[in-house]
This record gives structure tokens, sequence and C-alpha cells, in this order.
């Protein structure tokens, strides 16, 4: 099947004659569906699934393609319009391989789209500005520190970052153990540690998202081992004792769970 013929499919299932439910949605019943394949195919590429990958992103792709022929019915832009405008901006942003101009490194690609988007009038307001607030959080944060180094706003070394996370700890602790416990103040601390950490991902040119997502599953595994082991014992976790459970998750530990 080709491009033309999957956009075809799309156009048909709007079409008078196509799908009732299909025919209702709107670009904004469609952004869960979007985020959720969009986070289909990160899940699929972490598992080094190449099937499903494929798979995931025929789905994302999908997606785009709805969103576009929405579009089009609208009179707004058609799915040519995107190509057109992507293409065409991947040129204009890689002088360096479509022109004569020269970069040593990724540092020196990052600096020159930067500042070829701020020729564009992209930053005219503030070099914050284009961070979408709907990105989870942490991705958020790694972006919006990116953007402020850029212009030299940053922390000199990741040895000033450690003493700062060594002082957002201690903030931390000290909210905790006060006599009348603010609620408040607990969460501010809590996010500037936060923050402080992603800074710490960002010197270590690390993705804190990927790193928290990759934790998350390692625990989910670990934990799936002392249920799976406490059923073959024929014992409930509501009933087994914490240092049971520890054991477990040592041996899970130990199994390279």
């Amino acid at each position: 099947m080709t491009f033309e013929q999957l956009a075809a499919i799309v156009e048909r299932l709007r079409s008078k004659d196509g799908c009732p439910w299909d025919k209702e949605q709107t670009p904004e019943t469609i952004i869960n569906f979007l985020i959720e394949e969009s986070y289909e195919v990160v899940d699929s590429i972490e598992e080094k699934d190449h099937a499903k990958i494929k798979e995931e992103l025929g789905d994302l792709l999908f997606q785009i393609l709805f969103i576009a022929q929405i579009g089009k019915e609208d009179g707004h832009f058609t799915i040519e319009d995107v190509i057109d405008g992507i293409g065409t901006k991947m040129i204009s942003r890689h002088p360096h391989v479509f022109g004569d101009k020269v970069c040593a490194d990724s540092d020196e690609v990052l600096k020159q789209w930067y500042d070829i988007k701020k020729s564009e009038g992209r930053h005219d307001d503030s070099i914050l500005n284009g961070v979408p607030k709907s990105l989870p959080s942490l991705l958020r944060a790694h972006m919006i520190q990116s953007r402020a180094s850029r212009v030299g706003f940053d922390w000199a070394a990741i040895n000033d970052v450690s003493e700062k996370l060594d002082e957002e700890i201690a903030e931390f602790k000290s909210a905790l153990t006060e006599a009348e416990l603010s609620s408040e103040r607990v969460e501010d601390e809590l996010g500037d540690l936060l923050f402080t950490i992603v800074n710490i991902s960002r010197f270590l040119k690390l993705n804190p998202d990927a790193a928290l997502r990759k934790t998350t599953n390692r625990f989910i595994r670990r934990f799936n081992y002392i249920e799976d082991r406490a059923k073959a014992l024929g014992k409930s976790l509501d009933d087994m004792p914490l240092t049971e459970m520890d054991n477990l998750w040592e041996m899970a530990k130990g199994s390279g769970l």
C-alpha cells in the first residue's frame, strides 16, 4: 500500500458514506489518541521489538493523516502542506548539509539550529517560548533548562549542580521536620529538588524522563516477581511481612530483573 492509498482510506472514513465515529472526531478529540500512540512507539523502541515498532509507527502515522484530513476539510491545510512545510524547514535548518555552512560537532549544530530559529523570530518575546506546556514535567524542565543554558544562564560544571542538589535535599528534609508541616512548602521544596535532578541529568546528557521510565519498568518487573513468588507459596501480599517481601525483592535483583 502506498502513502496516497492510506491517505485515501482516511478520507473515505471521514466521507459522507464513511464511519459514523470517524466523522464525529475533531483535532481536540484525537489528542489523547495521538499521545497514546506516541508513547506506544516509545515503548516498542525501548523493547527493541522491530515488528512492534513498525506497527506502532503505522498507528501514529494514521493519527497524523487523520488530523491532516480534518485540516483539509476545514480549508486550513492538507497533508501535502504538512510535508512541504517540514521538508522546507529541515533544509533551512541544516545549511551544513544542504548549503555551504560547516559544523564541527553536534554542539555547533544545536547552536546553529537555535540561531536560525531566532532569526525566524521564534524567540522574539522569550527564549523559553514554544516549549509545550503539555509535555511531561521532567521533559519540559529539561527543555527549559537547555534553552536557558544557550544564552549562558547555566552552572559552570556538574560539581556546582551536585552541591546545589545537596542544598535542595537539606531544604526538603528541613521542610519535612518542621513542627507545623506546611504542605505548600514541602511541595515547593520537592519541586526544587526534582528541578535540580533534571539539571544533573542534562549535564550528563541523559533524558530524565527516559531514566525514570526505565526505573519504573524495572520496579514493575521486580514487583511482579514478588507477586509470582507469593502465589507460588500460596500467600497473599496483604498478609506477607515486609521483611519477606524485601527478601524476594533482593532475589529479583539477583536474578537480573
